[in-house]
């Protein structure tokens, strides 16, 4: 007897993600980028520009490149089934707006020469939330403190010795809503 073979979209919130900033890169290239740069960005504009506010929560959406889009949706398939499988599809979602929107407003409001664009924020988001996973009983796994030491203490060492095109504050940024959110999830639960 022959086995039918079938694809199952079993992690809706992440694999919706990936897809709509697929979606976006695409466009980004049919446009030769104003759509990255117009949409998929945050940056200091007016608040009476009527982008300003969806690019607060559309630039996680956004990817300078493919090698950008591949390095974060790499970690986000790895990671997200596993977090989306633990909180939920809709609390996963819900994190990822509410990281969204925090990273997007802290940096339209303090980087005013700088654009943002990219899913790092919600890659940390992610790691955190899943070491947060394993937590029992009221018990800090060891797993979260090392996570937190060593890439959120790492992004604060690189924001302050490192001057790239990478944006440690939203990886912070990221990892903090994680924390905050994956516990806050965890005690609803």
């Amino acid at each position: 007897m022959k086995r039918s073979i079938r694809l199952q979209y079993n992690s809706p919130a992440v694999l919706t993600f990936a897809l709509l900033s697929l979606a976006a890169l695409f466009l980004g290239w049919i446009t030769r980028g104003w759509t990255t740069g117009h949409l998929f960005s945050v940056y200091r504009s007016s608040a009476r520009d009527i982008l300003t506010y969806p690019r607060f929560l559309f630039h996680v959406l956004g990817h300078s490149s493919y090698a950008h889009y591949i390095g974060n949706m790499m970690m986000i398939l790895v990671i997200g089934p596993s977090v989306e499988e633990r909180y939920g599809t809709r609390g996963l979602i819900w994190a990822m707006v509410i990281t969204a929107l925090v990273s997007g407003m802290v940096h339209w409001l303090f980087f005013p020469g700088k654009a943002l664009l990219g899913a790092s924020g919600i890659v940390f988001m992610l790691i955190v939330m899943s070491s947060l996973a394993g937590m029992k009983d009221g018990c800090i796994p060891v797993t979260l403190i090392l996570v937190l030491f060593l890439y959120i203490g790492g992004e604060i060492v690189n924001g302050v010795t490192l001057r790239d095109n990478v944006s440690q504050i939203t990886h912070v940024i990221g990892g903090l809503c994680g924390a905050v959110l994956g516990l806050t999830m965890r005690s609803r639960r």
